[in-house]
């Protein structure tokens, strides 16, 4: 490993990339959505037993591959087998990597639009059908979404210039503890809010007779997706890792990061939406669209408005950071281009094809094949195609490739620390993720 190589400064700073990485939009609309269409406590109570069970051992397979290759996704396999195919792994990462920045660099672009709206009280007195409307206008104004959605890629791009310790690790340092705050500021909100404990009891109080097959590839997809699993950023941060790190303990403390801001995020929405009679069902439109009228008719509720969607764009912006690292790291690794060259291409190529997320959604737009515009099918490529492709190939190279000595030797720091669990941990990658991967990934399909 190139010992000029840059690398997280701290424990803390790789948990916090890592975490915001895994912490997105995802935690913040779509669990509480996805709980709300499954059941909710049962649903929670689910989502976190496979988390645990299965999204930290994933999570560790990306960690030792990318902490025992030493380099990006494409690097580390090579390192790791040299003259094999299995790069492919790799590249299945940075495509991936590549297809979600373009297309979340469009709803990150949204979040930019909303605290504007928020701060300028565009909200006030407006219906549901109002708002809706606001938000399709938006939509196909000439200017303003393709305008904002520079913007966040430049404010992104920035903290990339910066490198990994006085970049990512700096600024996730920031965001993700700014990101908890105002998470418990919105909580506290919502609570004091009258028919709050409906909102909690639907959370928190499982109803065992919703349980079925469906509820658990939900909660398979949404734990999958939500944890960054597949796409080459959790390879790219074990990169960084130092050798002194618990990786183990790492894992977990993403894994606990993430879950809490989905369920502090359920805590948030459900109060609310029980208060005011509104089932928070609406994906999207519950955040863009049901939220705003919702903080309007609260006491507070414009300052509470502008904190949500900045709490919105932070969310948004510890993934793109994630994500465009992954392509930096290959494009300076594999290619040998000046870290600021590969920035400024790695954020143009994804925002030449963001554009085509964002005209897509025109309702002129020429975009569209069938009733797929061209976001829904970079969406759905990533999500129902790459990830689930990507983290399969992962855990069948870690178990099935490599030797389990290696993966102990690794994840033990060469036999430093005790991990009890390891037997536990390689049993899940080698013969209970391909399985569950699979599940998931004909499930995306069949429903996607």
């Amino acid at each position: 490993m190139n010992d000029k190589r840059d690398g997280f400064g701290s424990k803390l700073g790789a948990i916090a990339a890592a975490a915001g990485s895994a912490v997105g939009l995802g935690n913040i609309y779509r669990f509480p959505c996805l709980a709300g269409e499954n059941g909710g406590g049962a649903f929670l109570l689910i989502y976190v037993l496979i988390v645990l069970c299965l999204g930290i051992p994933i999570m560790m397979a990306e960690f030792y591959i990318g902490r025992r290759g030493g380099k990006n996704p494409v690097g580390s396999i090579k390192a790791l087998a040299p003259k094999s195919h299995w790069n492919l792994i790799g590249y299945t990462g940075i495509l991936a990597a590549f297809v979600v920045l373009a297309f979340y660099s469009t709803v990150s672009g949204w979040t930019l639009e909303y605290i504007y709206k928020a701060i300028t009280n565009y909200f006030a007195d407006k219906d549901i059908a109002a708002i809706e409307q606001g938000f399709t206008e938006f939509h196909n104004n000439p200017f303003r979404p393709y305008m904002w959605q520079v913007i966040f890629m430049g404010m992104t791009a920035f903290i990339i210039f910066k490198g990994i310790k006085d970049g990512v690790e700096k600024y996730t340092k920031i965001l993700m503890p700014a990101l908890f705050v105002i998470l418990i500021i919105l909580c506290v909100k919502s609570l004091t809010m009258d028919g709050a404990s409906e909102g909690l009891k639907f959370l928190f109080k499982p109803d065992f007779s919703k349980v079925n097959g469906t509820m658990f590839l939900a909660a398979l997809g949404q734990a999958f997706f939500s944890l960054s699993l597949g796409m080459g950023a959790l390879i790219t941060y074990g990169s960084y890792i130092s050798k002194k790190d618990n990786l183990a303990t790492t894992s977990l403390s993403v894994v606990v990061a993430d879950t809490m801001v989905a369920i502090l995020a359920g805590i948030i929405i459900f109060p609310a939406a029980f208060s005011f009679g509104i089932q928070p069902e609406a994906g999207v439109g519950l955040a863009f669209n049901t939220l705003p009228m919702i903080f309007d008719k609260m006491v507070g509720g414009y300052f509470f408005c502008i904190i949500f969607f900045i709490l919105l764009a932070i969310a948004a912006l510890t993934s793109t950071i994630s994500l465009l690292e992954v392509i930096v790291t290959f494009l300076t690794e594999e290619h040998g281009m000046k870290r600021n060259t590969a920035t400024w291409f790695g954020t143009l190529v994804s925002l030449f094809f963001g554009i085509f997320c964002t005209l897509s959604l025109r309702q002129d737009s020429v975009f569209v094949f069938g009733d797929m515009t061209f976001f829904d099918f970079m969406d759905k490529f990533s999500a129902n195609i790459l990830l689930p492709i990507g983290a399969l190939l992962i855990v069948i190279f870690v178990a099935w490739k490599m030797k389990k000595e290696s993966f102990y030797d690794e994840i033990t720091n060469q036999n430093t620390l005790k991990i009890a669990v390891k037997g536990f941990v390689f049993f899940i990658i080698k013969y209970v993720a391909p399985f569950v991967i699979i599940a998931i990934f004909i499930n995306q399909l069949i429903n996607g």
